[in-house]
């Protein structure tokens, strides 16, 4: 089911962009896109409950699969299964994988590009049309979002609506946390080579530093 699942993945985005986006659309593209959705989260559910069920685990399957239990529980985060099918089909190919850091680094832009585009969609939604609010287009709520997961912040454009400044804490937990990830990772990179620049410096000195006296 990887393959399926990660083609459904983002399916179920481009679905929801559909449904905010073309508001003002013939309402049987609409309909259609909101049934495809359904049936792509029915899927994802039967999926969950058979691999549950075939694990053994009990209730630890909830814990031990997180990433799976929190895309079931929020539809909008369901394109982050693309990073954990992506991992387990490299594993099983036995293909030539990225560095660990790199794959921290790619990670963590791929989760920020699928929740910054779900967050801005989810927020435009809420705020288009409220009394007040500053996020009038898509382009805004777009806006809005880069500024929000980069932890920028700038105030021009903020959610006036309760759904949509409780989707702005989401986000902005969720841009810390990969932010913090990346900082993390490249800096760890960084005193590796720096680790192995300073032996490799070291062997270069005189021996005769390092010998006995009047050797």
């Amino acid at each position: 089911m990887e393959l399926p699942l990660l083609a459904a993945s983002p399916l179920f985005l481009a679905c929801y962009a559909v449904v905010v986006l073309a508001h003002g659309a013939d309402p049987l593209l609409i309909d259609l896109a909101v049934a495809l959705a359904l049936l792509i989260w029915a899927v994802f559910a039967v999926d969950y409950a058979v691999r549950w069920v075939l694990s053994g685990q009990g209730p630890r399957f909830v814990t031990a699969h997180w990433l799976d239990t929190v895309v079931l529980l929020l539809p909008l985060l369901r394109p982050l299964r693309i990073v954990n099918a992506y991992a387990v089909m490299r594993r099983r190919r036995g293909e030539p994988r990225l560095s660990l850091h790199g794959r921290v680094m790619s990670y963590a832009s791929i989760a920020a590009a699928l929740l910054g585009f779900a967050a801005a969609l989810a927020v435009y939604q809420q705020e288009r049309g409220v009394l007040g609010a500053t996020i009038i287009t898509f382009g805004d709520s777009v806006w809005w979002a880069c500024s929000a997961l980069t932890t920028v912040g700038y105030g021009d454009v903020t959610p006036v609506t309760p759904l949509g400044r409780l989707f702005a804490v989401g986000l902005m937990l969720c841009g810390l946390a990969l932010l913090g990830a990346v900082t993390g990772s490249f800096s760890s990179w960084l005193l590796q080579i720096f680790g192995r620049e300073d032996p490799a410096r070291g062997d270069d000195r005189p021996r005769d530093e390092d010998g006995p006296p009047g050797s």
